[in-house]
């Protein structure tokens, strides 16, 4: 009797056990499940710099696109210092994150970077401008060509054919330059426009531009319209005319549609701008970084493929929007771009009722 008691509490004593790691097996198991849902994407986001106003609009809006999908976004500013950005993809690469997103000062500078990446086995994304010949899982942007043929054809309709036009375009190290400078020259070819003069400003310095109409008075006296590679570069051409009093007799185009431009465009001295929805972009951005940072396929009637250099890299690209007066409240101020009262700030009398 004494052995059979012993016998059943040495069993007892073996199956409490069992029981014990049991759950302590289990609940180490739970603490590693909810460790994995509690894991957050992690993405990295290098600027070129927010000189230009439009990449305040594009961060706040990944951001919290973002967040919503459940990911962190480490912002970086590399104020157009591309060894800053070499740093700041290098520093990404080291935290580890799941995707790094580049909106690229020097995309020619950038390709060992992007390599070192995804040796790492970091997705990468090219955010407007693309890193060309190299490895990115996505080039996300505007439709470049498109923004240049309508720079070029606003110019025509408003009857430039045969007359001369000034080219003051943006940094020559951004690749979406010269797509945009090469379509608007076809639509200046087919209509008989010559080409006074060609200038880049380096790194998107807005100065260059003014320094140009300063220093180019003869040019500037025959040129019948200024084609300006953003409207930054525009505000500067327009207030050098100004001092000149040719502010509305020269035709001027730029893009971005930055609150300055959409004034001016109503004032009368600047002819039009191209809107490119950003909110659109940055949000498209945010879920495909997303997406991929968990590692799911692109998917959607948006993406399609390109050839860049060696490599097929997937390609989202959005429509931008011919802007002028008369579609300035439909699609700027009807979408919530600038409001009303600022857009018409300096010409209230121009103001729809």
């Amino acid at each position: 009797m004494v052995g059979m008691m012993k016998r059943w509490i040495g069993l007892m004593l073996v199956l409490c056990l069992f029981l014990g790691v049991s759950a302590c097996g289990a609940s180490e198991n739970s603490k590693v499940s909810e460790t994995e849902e509690e894991k957050k994407i992690q993405i990295g986001l290098t600027f070129d710099s927010f000189v230009i106003e439009r990449w305040q609009r594009d961060r706040d809006v990944f951001v919290s696109v973002a967040k919503e999908l459940g990911a962190e976004v480490n912002v970086q500013n590399a104020n157009g210092d591309v060894e800053e950005q070499k740093r700041q993809i290098d520093y990404f690469i080291q935290k580890g994150m799941d995707v790094i997103v580049i909106i690229a000062i020097d995309p020619e500078e950038l390709r060992e970077s992007v390599a070192r990446a995804k040796d790492a086995g970091i997705k990468v994304v090219s955010y407007d401008r693309l890193i060309d010949d190299a490895d990115v899982d996505l080039y996300i942007s505007f439709d470049n060509e498109m923004v240049g043929t309508m720079m070029g054809q606003a110019l025509i309709d408003e009857g430039i054919g045969g007359g001369y036009v000034i080219m003051l375009g943006g940094s020559p190290t951004d690749n979406n330059v010269p797509m945009v400078e090469g379509a608007f020259k076809k639509i200046m070819e087919q209509n008989r426009v010559t080409i006074i003069d060609l200038l880049h400003a380096e790194g998107w310095k807005a100065e260059i531009a003014a320094s140009y109409v300063y220093a180019n008075s003869v040019a500037i006296q025959q040129a019948d319209a200024i084609m300006c590679g953003n409207d930054d570069l525009a505000t500067q051409v327009v207030r050098a005319l100004a001092e000149s009093r040719q502010a509305g007799d020269i035709l001027v185009v730029g893009q971005d549609a930055d609150l300055a431009a959409c004034q001016r465009i109503v004032e009368g001295t600047q002819l039009m701008t191209v809107y490119k929805p950003v909110e659109r972009l940055a949000t498209r951005a945010a879920e495909a970084s997303v997406a991929l940072g968990r590692g799911e396929m692109l998917s959607g009637e948006d993406v399609t493929v390109m050839e860049s250099g060696g490599y097929t890299v997937p390609y989202i690209g959005l429509e931008p929007i011919s802007v002028n007066r008369d579609n300035m409240d439909e699609v700027i101020i009807g979408s919530g771009f600038h409001l009303k009262e600022d857009v018409y700030l300096n010409a209230p009398d121009q103001m729809p009722q």
